[in-house]
């Protein structure tokens, strides 16, 4: 079965964007040249799921940020949401977890970027996440979307290590236990 991994960029109050799903706030950091480790880990995964909000987001950058296939999941987009310049590399699924992770594995797939705070909180919830990078970002919003929800139990992580940037953002890199 493949596995599930999750990089984000979170505020320290816990938001991984606004509650209109826009991530200004993100943007207006400073990189310093950095790309915080975003190409090494995208080199072990075959395959990116997000849902529709991460989906329109990362539609209003100014290109295409993934070299890899994107299957969004969703219930309200339909093939016209995609733009005919993007439906080579963009799939939309009505799947739920077992069902996409199920036909995944049988194409062979192995490591699955999941990206999305709805879709992180249910693919953590069903057991397919592995690992999480998360990287916070020193800011405060007051409210948004939260990348971890309500769950039905606890669920213990182990920290596999901690990186400082010039930049003052922190990678805390998480494998669920």
């Amino acid at each position: 079965m493949p596995t599930g991994h999750v990089m984000m960029a979170m505020t320290l109050d816990g938001f991984v964007a606004r509650k209109d799903h826009t991530i200004d706030w993100l943007m207006k950091q400073e990189t310093q040249g950095e790309d915080y480790g975003f190409e090494e880990f995208m080199s072990g995964i075959d395959v990116i799921v997000m849902g529709s909000g991460s989906f329109r987001t990362v539609l209003g950058f100014n290109e295409w940020a993934y070299n890899k296939p994107v299957i969004v999941l969703s219930r309200s987009l339909n093939d016209s949401d995609v733009p005919e310049h993007l439906k080579d590399k963009v799939k939309l699924s009505r799947l739920d977890p077992d069902t996409l992770m199920s036909e995944l594995s049988r194409q062979g797939i192995n490591r699955v970027y999941v990206d999305g705070a709805a879709v992180v909180q249910t693919f953590l919830r069903a057991g397919y996440i592995e690992d999480m990078k998360v990287t916070l970002i020193p800011i405060l919003i007051g409210s948004g979307i939260r990348l971890f929800g309500d769950l039905d139990k606890d669920m213990d992580l182990r920290l596999d290590g901690v990186r400082e940037f010039k930049s003052g953002l922190v990678d805390l890199r998480y494998r669920v236990i």
